[in-house]
């Protein structure tokens, strides 16, 4: 961050060296000449290269687009908006600027348009982003229903629908229900371990600003020649290499930044938790959400470099043409696969760990009850981390991979369901005989244990060989991946934000409201999904913009179904907006909770304790007399900042 001298504030500026100084001062102004400064050396760099070596024309559409708007101009923006300021002064060998805390913290809502190293206020900015990306993604579901609402072409060609339900998905797993649990993460985990902020805030805050370039990227995609990529959000080669148009080159890079911020935000968290836990912390005294993404951390740490990898060579056949996975050239078209789903079902638990620990936090303080097993909770965490490696090749029965592969992948993808089901029964113990409290996140997280039962018995169901085979590219796989994703990952998140709401904003949210979002979503959600199972055993297949006329009546309640799911978000958005400005003023613990974030202020300090937290004993043991969790000790005297770079 850009720090302004005691000098250089009193000292009298000229109007024009003021005007001068807002060109080159980290900044929305200055991001905007750098993205075209930027832009345009990429755009040379290309041009200047195929004329040295002879390529024409000159002006070839796809590297340039690549290297210019894709590459370059993103990294001309994070440079323009301050994020690598600090460490490029220190690299340069030339004076860094001192810590003034100055760009640390949020005084006003400005704070929150701008690079910041608060946790707190980087956790805002990831929940707030992925929620637009999360109105954008479903406007696109709700234009994809609305083809399918009668058979026949109505809106769309075949092209546009299908980059339609491709955007649609790849917003909502890599631009709302990942980065939606590391913002509230970011927000709450530091708190939690009685840290005054994340072990690297300048990369935490960079991580960020990754994001909406992701985002962005893709949406873009629409407007490029030939439309937006179509191939779906597994991006399956030679499909979406060679067949499709510019628009895949945005899937590419898109899943790319987002990898990248994913990445930096889960090495965040493990030096965090391994370092910066508050005296008397053991990691048997940590908080589930804590221990829920730990092993998230680790699974994002090894898993993303392979989608980066498969993304890097897709973009590679697609642009520089050459034949990793063309098949006519040599290539193995299924290395993509072996290599996409290497991730991508790790990625099923990325987006569902962190809800795992949410539960646990929710469900232990509305029950009023310790959590029942939790050395085993925390350990099936471990044990899901370790499994989920082991269980990609499910998605591949029916894609011609070797036969024998099919039984072992099958036995292991069974067995996964082993330390889920732990957590199931954990949590139903925790309520047993509990003194339970219906407020809004205690809602969303028993909706939660419905919906992903349902969607855990479709995956067991999906796991067996024939099953898989008979309905495999149906609609019962898109009812399966939204009772596990929507059912299970979505409905975790608005418990989050609900339970967690008071803390962030220092206001109350309305109850009433959020009881009613919660059963409009609740009630809409099944009848928009439920019945896609139905489609999918008779024979519906999925990514398909017309249908026998057979499946009209289920088409179109599932439609007008999907509409009023669309419209309980409105509630939601009304209920945050209107509570955040209005709402009734928090206490520092409103739920009456033993976790360290509900024992400081809401909001919390901007170095979040005055005194050292000193831990003493679990922190679930409501009920039992004389339980504490943390005493808060008087603070030594430190400098605030003293975290990682």
């Amino acid at each position: 961050m850009t720090a302004v001298t005691a000098n250089e504030a009193h000292a009298p500026a000229p109007p024009a060296g003021g005007r001068l100084r807002l060109l080159y001062r980290a900044g929305w102004i200055r991001a905007a000449w750098m993205t075209c400064l930027f832009g345009g050396i990429g755009f040379g760099l290309v041009v200047g290269l195929r004329y040295w070596f002879g390529w024409y024309p000159l002006l070839l559409e796809a590297p340039v687009v690549l290297v210019a708007g894709l590459v370059a101009a993103p990294i001309g923006f994070l440079a323009g908006i301050g994020c690598f300021d600090y460490w490029v002064y220190y690299a340069l060998g030339l004076p860094t600027r001192p810590e003034d805390h100055s760009g640390h913290g949020a005084r006003s809502w400005r704070d929150y348009f701008r690079v910041n190293t608060d946790h707190k206020v980087i956790g805002v900015q990831y929940l707030t982003t992925t929620i637009f990306f999360f109105l954008v993604g479903g406007m696109l579901a709700l234009l994809v229903r609305a083809e399918l609402a009668r058979p026949g072409m109505q809106f769309f060609d075949n092209q546009t629908y299908n980059g339609l339900f491709s955007v649609h998905a790849a917003l909502m797993i890599f631009l709302f229900v990942i980065p939606a649990f590391a913002g509230l993460a970011n927000f709450v985990v530091p708190l939690m371990l009685g840290a005054a902020d994340m072990a690297f805030p300048r990369l935490n805050a960079l991580s960020f600003w990754l994001l909406p370039i992701a985002g962005l990227m893709m949406l873009s995609s629409f407007l490029v020649q030939g439309g937006a990529f179509a191939c779906g959000w597994t991006g399956y080669v030679p499909l979406c290499s060679t067949h499709q148009p510019l628009g895949a080159i945005f899937f590419n890079q898109g899943v790319q930044w987002a990898g990248a911020s994913s990445i930096m935000t889960a090495l965040n968290f493990l030096v965090t938790i391994i370092t910066m836990r508050a005296p008397g912390m053991t990691f048997w005294r940590l908080p589930l959400l804590v221990w829920a993404n730990f092993t998230t951390s680790l699974l994002v740490v090894i898993a993303t470099p392979f989608i980066a990898g498969s993304q890097f060579f897709s973009m590679f056949d697609h642009v520089m043409h050459t034949a990793f996975f063309q098949e006519a050239q040599g290539g193995y078209p299924l290395g993509y696969q072996h290599i996409f789903w290497f991730y991508s079902h790790p990625a099923v638990y990325i987006m569902m760990l962190p809800g795992f620990g949410i539960m646990s936090e929710v469900i232990s303080v509305f029950s009023r009850k310790p959590i029942f097993g939790y050395r085993l909770m925390a350990l099936s965490l471990m044990a899901i981390v370790v499994l989920g490696f082991s269980v990609w090749a499910h998605h591949m029965f029916v894609s011609g991979m070797a036969s024998w592969l099919r039984v072992p992948m099958m036995i292991t993808t069974l067995l996964i369901a082993v330390p889920t089901g732990i957590k199931i029964f954990s949590w139903l113990a925790t309520m047993w005989e509990g003194k339970l409290h219906f407020r809004t996140p205690m809602l969303f997280a028993l909706g939660f244990l419905s919906m992903f039962v349902i969607g855990g018995l479709s995956g067991v169901m999906l796991g067996a060989v024939p099953i898989d085979i008979h309905v495999s590219d149906t609609y019962f796989v898109v009812a399966h991946i939204h009772y596990v994703l929507f059912g299970g990952s979505v409905f975790t998140i608005f418990a989050g934000i609900y339970y967690w709401f008071p803390k962030m904003t220092g206001r109350m949210y309305d109850e009433k409201l959020g009881k009613l979002h919660f059963w409009l979503t609740f009630v809409g959600f099944n009848l928009t999904f439920f019945p896609m199972h139905i489609l999918g055993t008779l024979g519906m297949p999925r990514r398909v913009s017309d249908y026998a006329p057979k499946f009209a009546d289920l088409n179109m309640f599932i439609s007008l179904a999907s509409f009023a799911l669309g419209a309980s978000v409105l509630v939601f958005l009304y209920n945050v907006i209107w509570s955040w400005r209005h709402g009734e003023k928090a206490p520092g613990n409103p739920w009456h909770a033993l976790t360290l974030e509900w024992q400081v202020s809401s909001p919390p300090p901007t170095f979040n304790f005055d005194e050292i937290p000193q831990v003493v004993g679990s922190p679930y043991e409501y009920g039992v007399p004389g339980a504490q969790h943390a005493i808060l000790a008087p603070s030594r005297e430190r400098e605030p900042a003293e975290v990682g770079a």
